[in-house]
């Protein structure tokens, strides 16, 4: 009884298989190496990775093409202050610029009193002190505070992070004549001392935030390990933290520098002879007879070696501090 239906099956089978011998057939006609997709994408892989060094080599000059272009985009502006300081202020002051007109060094002469007789060494000796002192000064501060906002945290430590950081919000000529009032009422106007202390309030906000940043990096464990053999804070502060935030010291502090020695609003108006600083005497070159263009040129880039010999010296430190409280 089942015989009919076992034939009828096979006979129903007969037509699928049929087609599938065709379609093997016509594979086979269609692709007669014998490669099938597999084959293919492994061959495309391999083409595509013939390809991927060249393309590695041209995206490798590229981006040293941009980061030349960037660089001398910065540099540009140096580059043409050494070019114009070059040149004698008729060629100077050409328009169009007169890029091949001689070159001559008299206006660096000029800068050190060739032909007027005017010193520009006092001036230097009260920036750099200014500078130097009152960076000293914020470094020793700010590093206390931060030890107590960073490590032994005092209470509402973040209120005391945003007030500082308020400071910083108001405009520095809203602060002038009340710092003028009270430099006269005490007698110091035209000093040392009341730059080195408005330079050091100045720079003080920002140091706090910097050294918090460097110490919060800090392992505690080291810190407690140290207070267990018995080394106190000054010995702690001294034979651990420091050594430790060296570069973080070294970005702060070339940043307080870097604003002391090219703040020029208060020095300007609270300092007239004795405490004059560089940048007050860059603005001698602009008087009633114009623009000493040359001048003013060969001045700045004066002015602008100390800065430069300062980050030059400590470029490797200033690198490892301006990314240590970066990533976490």
């Amino acid at each position: 009884m089942s015989t009919p239906d076992t034939t009828e099956s096979a006979g129903a089978a007969d037509p699928a298989r049929a087609d599938s011998a065709a379609a093997t057939d016509s594979a086979v006609a269609a692709n007669p190496g014998g490669t099938g997709p597999g084959d293919a994408d492994r061959s495309r892989q391999k083409a595509s990775a013939q390809r991927r060094p060249g393309q590695r080599r041209i995206g490798k000059v590229l981006l040293g093409l941009l980061a030349w272009l960037t660089g001398l985009l910065f540099v540009s502006p140096l580059l043409w202050m050494l070019l114009t300081s070059l040149h004698a202020e008729t060629d100077a002051s050409t328009n169009p610029p007169s890029f091949f007109a001689p070159l001559t060094l008299e206006s660096y002469s000029n800068f050190f009193g060739g032909s007027s007789g005017a010193s520009p060494w006092p001036y230097l000796i009260n920036s750099a002190v200014a500078a130097i002192v009152s960076t000293l000064i914020v470094l020793a501060l700010s590093t206390m505070a931060a030890y107590s906002l960073a490590i032994r945290r005092i209470k509402r430590w973040s209120d005391v992070l945003f007030f500082l950081l308020s400071t910083k919000m108001l405009p520095m000529v809203a602060g002038l004549l009340p710092v003028y009032l009270v430099a006269q009422m005490f007698g110091i106007l035209d000093t040392w001392l009341l730059l080195i202390i408005i330079y050091s309030a100045m720079n003080m906000p920002i140091a706090v935030w910097m050294m918090r940043s460097f110490l919060a990096e800090v392992p505690i464990e080291v810190l407690e390990a140290a207070e267990l053999d018995g080394a106190r804070l000054p010995r702690v502060f001294m034979k651990i933290l420091l050594p430790l935030t060296a570069p973080g010291l070294a970005a702060t502090a070339l940043i307080c520098f870097i604003f002391s020695w090219n703040e020029l609003l208060f020095a300007n108006v609270l300092t007239s002879t004795a405490a004059a600083t560089a940048p007050v005497f860059l603005t001698s070159f602009v008087t009633s007879q114009g623009l000493f263009l040359s001048q003013v040129c060969a001045a700045s880039l004066i002015i602008s070696v100390p800065v430069l010999v300062a980050g030059i010296a400590a470029q490797d430190k200033l690198v490892q501090g301006l990314s240590m409280g970066a990533v976490k």
